[in-house]
């Protein structure tokens, strides 16, 4: 009988080959856990606007008026973004116009308010070497009907990168 309890322990116990097996499984799930989040840290500065100085939000409607803000550099822009109503899923143009700033690139960075729509990232390219930048975009279609979003405009001028950000609604 004690023969027979000996020779059972020995058949429930893993061999040396499972357990290499396993360690391998597991060094390999910890190798793509630490892969994705340095991916995930690399790709963030991309959800997140990376800016050297943040303005604060602008009182002015962009769904109603082309807004001007002053920049800290003595400088000032002008945004709008047309038609208006701002509309969804429908061409939009956004257009940047800059006094008193050089300024060597101009994006406009999308995102609700209040829910997350994913990344909404456009360029704003330079207008027949003026101080006027121009692009199309679009905005998606929001489940709730009435969406309030961010728009901030990201000025590079060489020296500092400002954010710009402005609120408006659409689906009102």
């Amino acid at each position: 009988m004690f023969a027979r309890e000996q020779g059972s322990r020995h058949e429930h116990q893993p061999t040396p080959h499972l357990m290499t097996k396993n360690l391998l499984l597991d060094a390999a799930i910890l190798l793509a856990i630490a892969a994705l989040a340095g991916v995930g840290y690399q790709l963030a500065p991309l959800l997140n606007p990376k800016a050297d100085i943040a303005l604060p939000l602008s009182g002015c409607n962009l769904d109603r008026q082309a807004c001007v803000v002053k920049l800290p550099n003595g400088g000032q822009v002008e945004f709008s973004i047309e038609p208006r109503p701002i509309p969804v899923l429908k061409p939009l143009q956004l257009q940047a116009r800059f006094q008193a700033t050089e300024v060597r690139k101009v994006e406009v960075d999308f995102s609700g308010s209040t829910m997350k729509m994913g990344y909404n990232r456009t360029q704003l390219e330079r207008q027949s070497g003026s101080d006027r930048f121009a692009a199309s975009a679009s905005l998606p279609v929001c489940i709730t009907g009435t969406m309030e979003w961010e728009a901030t405009v990201l000025v590079d001028t060489g020296k500092a990168i400002f954010a710009i950000p402005f609120r408006f609604v659409t689906g009102h």
